[in-house]
């Protein structure tokens, strides 16, 4: 069994890490580092008996995640006072959504930069706004920058002159260029504002947006934690609606990602037992296994028990397809004939004087 299979099985079950010795210890904690779960774990087997190493090992990782849980929050204060003169919704997206909106999912979640969705003809005075308050460019290149604005879902991404914290602003969920066309404003009209007054997606579109982020909009990596957010949402989703599913399907339906949201609710059955539910009516879909999951299933579980990447063939396939998903062919080309040709230039020695 890998260790991203057991990681995968002590997350479902936190009991089953029981049956650990010193040895799958230390292998399913190489794996959550890898895959950024350890404050997710260290949560989940928080109370179970374990040897005092591990649980020392996981105190440390509770109160980084605690750490991060501020942090984020924080960061998001300091985007909304930054955006207050804007007028325009501000969307949460990601884990500081999760954090801010107080669901289980956010429970020692790691969480990187501050993601928020803002209508795309707000952008121009959201970026004003943060380049006044302290916000500056991680990428200065020309072509970058011009790349980012034209076909990108999103600007070219900030970062804090003094807290060293990047923001992400995307005016949609999926780059302009791919085959899904997400209705961005509808997205924006469905969701609900916290009392601060960000505002989160609604429950049905925070999966869909999690599954186009695990299936349409990468390479999978860092997808089990992807898959990880859809389980955590489903089920504590389902728990008020008992037609969840439905409304994520027809949510799905509607924003063209039917079938990326199909695949990412059958991988989150088929690795984690998301209790996922079928319907015939009013809209039919089902949930059974289909013969190409399993690719899927390889890439998001490629581990070794030192938490090393393993199947590199399977995970350049899924490079490929990233790119082949994200961009036309005669773009993607000139793309990376464009950045070859800058790295050589960047890498060529220099003539001294």
């Amino acid at each position: 069994m890998g260790s991203a299979v057991t990681l995968a099985r002590v997350l479902a079950d936190p009991q089953a890490s029981g049956a650990l010795d010193a040895e799958g210890w230390t292998a399913l904690i190489a794996t959550a580092r890898a895959e950024q779960l350890m404050g997710t774990l260290a949560y989940r087997v928080e109370g179970l008996p374990m040897p005092w190493s591990v649980a020392a090992i996981l105190v440390d990782a509770r109160a980084a995640a605690e750490h991060g849980r501020r942090a984020a929050l924080w960061e998001a204060e300091m985007a909304r006072r930054a955006l207050g003169g804007v007028d325009c919704p501000v969307l949460l997206l990601k884990g500081t959504a999760f954090v801010a909106g107080g669901l289980l999912v956010g429970r020692g979640r790691s969480i990187g930069d501050l993601d928020i969705l803002v209508p795309r003809d707000a952008l121009d005075a959201v970026e004003a706004a943060l380049l006044a308050h302290g916000w500056e460019w991680v990428k200065p290149d020309a072509y970058d920058d011009a790349y980012y604005r034209r076909w990108m879902h999103e600007l070219p991404p900030l970062i804090h002159r003094t807290r060293d914290r990047m923001i992400d602003v995307h005016h949609t969920i999926l780059p302009p260029t791919a085959r899904p066309k997400p209705d961005a404003a509808a997205l924006i009209a469905g969701s609900v504002e916290l009392v601060n007054g960000l505002r989160l997606l609604s429950p049905a579109d925070m999966v869909v947006h999690a599954a186009a982020h695990l299936i349409a909009d990468g390479d999978l990596a860092g997808g089990l934690r992807n898959l990880w957010d859809i389980d955590r949402l489903c089920r504590e989703f389902e728990e008020d609606d008992a037609d969840f599913y439905l409304s994520v399907m027809e949510a799905a339906w509607y924003h063209n990602l039917w079938h990326e949201t199909g695949r990412a609710l059958r991988l989150a059955r088929q690795i984690f037992g998301t209790p996922v539910k079928a319907y015939d009516i009013p809209i039919r879909f089902r949930f059974d296994e289909v013969w190409s999951d399993q690719w899927f299933r390889r890439r998001l579980l490629a581990r070794d028990n030192w938490g090393r990447a393993t199947q590199p063939a399977t995970r350049f396939g899924f490079y490929v397809r990233s790119h082949w998903l994200r961009m036309p062919p005669a773009l993607l080309a000139r793309h990376l004939w464009t950045k070859w040709r800058a790295q050589r230039r960047s890498s060529a020695p220099t003539s001294s004087s």
